[in-house]
């Protein structure tokens, strides 16, 4: 079988590292480059010449970002090529349309490595669909900001001196807004509950980050028995759907409080099969490599995901209900003062929290809140 990779970066060179080395029946026949770095024979900077060869019947996508993506990916579906990407903000942003162009050609959508890099998340949760209803999801999507949640309670140190560092390492970028304002927890959000619930999930919903997490709130928190960490969360009962992204307050003794370094662990809870969690590195060059071969192993060996969100589920925000706890120095309607200077908001909605947390904002733009959550 011929494949043509788009984009020869760091995911885009582990995909040609894994086939090359390690299958014989994957051919890399064609790698979409910049016309100043056509390094190998294989290399073109004419995408026609790719979705345009007959003898080419998957199209890996590695570029990232929304376009050109967006368009090389639906011109690849529109000639019947299928794809597979790891791109997470292109598949949140047009998720309903690729599936629905999809379909019309007879084309496939493999979208593993989006979500969870090496952790085979979406190919559980479609597992789990084929027997039971998932109920829930939730989980660190986001090794970056879990890296510097862990670091800054094993070391003591702060938020910014922990943040370049995770720079350093090449686990942020240089503008790492994507990562501690949870924008990349959204679009995993996104992906995670439009295949979960069978929804066309879209991104009209509560998203807060840990930009202003603080040392003092870490310790504050930890002698409530908390821990902080940034999850991606949905729920799903009886014709309705929630979904949010924020800092939750976790039982210290929880598995997700005590993931370490830049890991992931996503969890669903299903019908019969209850609660399964998922560990892993959530990122890199090989571990979302290796997820974007094994959906080209499956596409290779006849699988063929279909997406067409028909469950019609309503948007519900009472659905995700828990406290809520605060650090500002703007006034909190009906909120107790608790330990800390930490104030605390009964029973409200993600949505509602969000609302107060921007309302605080706007006076004291240190503000932090996190949801917390009663314990099991």
């Amino acid at each position: 079988m011929k494949i043509a990779i788009l984009g020869h970066g760091t995911v885009g060179r582990g995909v040609d590292e894994i086939i090359t080395n390690r299958l014989e029946e994957v051919e890399v026949a064609r790698i979409l480059e910049l016309p100043d770095r056509l390094t190998d024979e294989r290399m073109t900077s004419d995408y026609s010449q790719i979705v345009g060869d007959p003898s080419i019947d998957l199209v890996v996508e590695c570029m990232g970002g929304l376009e050109p993506a967006h368009t090389f990916i639906m011109d690849a579906l529109a000639a019947g090529k299928s794809v597979v990407t790891s791109n997470k903000a292109v598949v949140a942003a047009y998720f309903e349309e690729f599936a629905r162009q999809a379909r019309t050609s007879g084309a496939s959508l493999l979208i593993e490595a989006s979500v969870g890099g090496g952790i085979p998340w979406i190919a559980s949760i479609e597992k789990a669909r084929r027997i039971d209803e998932v109920i829930s999801f939730y989980g660190i999507m986001n090794g970056t900001t879990n890296y510097i949640v862990d670091a800054m309670v094993k070391e003591g140190a702060d938020f910014e001196d922990v943040l370049r560092r995770a720079q350093e390492l090449g686990y942020a970028e240089r503008d790492p807004s994507a990562d501690i304002d949870g924008i990349d927890v959204k679009n995993k959000t996104i992906i995670s509950a439009s295949v979960a619930f069978d929804v066309a999930c879209t991104s009209d919903f509560p998203v807060t980050g840990i930009r202003t997490l603080t040392k003092a709130d870490l310790d504050a928190l930890r002698k409530l028995g908390r821990g902080v960490k940034l999850l991606g969360r949905g729920v799903m009962e009886k014709g309705s759907y929630a979904v949010a992204v924020e800092p939750v307050a976790v039982p210290l003794d929880s598995l997700e409080a005590n993931v370490p370094s830049n890991f992931n662990l996503v969890t669903f809870d299903a019908t019969t099969v209850g609660e399964l969690k998922f560990y892993g590195q959530g990122a890199g060059m090989l571990p979302t490599g290796n997820a974007m071969v094994q959906d080209v192993l499956d596409f290779a060996a006849g699988r063929r995901p279909s997406y067409d969100f028909s469950s019609d589920l309503a948007y519900d925000p009472t659905l995700l209900t828990s406290d809520y706890v605060f650090r500002t120095k703007a006034d909190v309607a009906g909120a107790l003062e608790i330990e800390g200077g930490l104030k605390v908001v009964r029973g409200a909605t993600a949505q509602d929290a969000r609302a107060i947390l921007e309302t605080a904002l706007a006076s004291d733009p240190t503000s932090f809140m996190a949801a917390l959550p009663q314990e099991d």
